[in-house]
């Protein structure tokens, strides 16, 4: 099941924090290409950590973060109305607290 994602669609929400959704002008291809990247990247942050490898693990966290910067989920919003960035903030402290609420439990807890 795909987690919930606010009406607007800039943000999915998982376990009640907010997470900023990719952007969805990217064109499909170069969205693919940084998907591709940061799994190679999360996966690189793995194995740095398992040979405990500082230098290895903070150039996989740096690829992890160039790849969400490239897809908008990092770094300035991806939209353009002057509208704040909630990215990691509780559901419930922020502008969709009512809309969340609103919903049925049974559907907010499965995501």
């Amino acid at each position: 099941m795909p987690p919930l994602t606010t009406p607007d669609g800039r943000y999915l929400i998982v376990r009640g924090r907010l997470w900023r959704a990719t952007n969805p002008a990217l064109p499909d291809d170069a969205r693919q290409h940084h998907v591709a990247a940061l799994m190679d990247a999360r996966r690189a942050v793995k194995h740095a950590r398992q040979a405990d490898d500082a230098d290895s693990l903070a150039a996989a966290r740096r690829d992890v973060d160039a790849a969400k910067h490239a897809l908008g989920e990092r770094g300035p919003v991806w939209w353009r109305d002057g509208a704040p960035d909630y990215n990691r903030h509780m559901v419930h402290n922020s502008p969709y607290a009512d809309w969340y609420a609103a919903l049925d439990a049974s559907e907010r807890d499965t995501r």
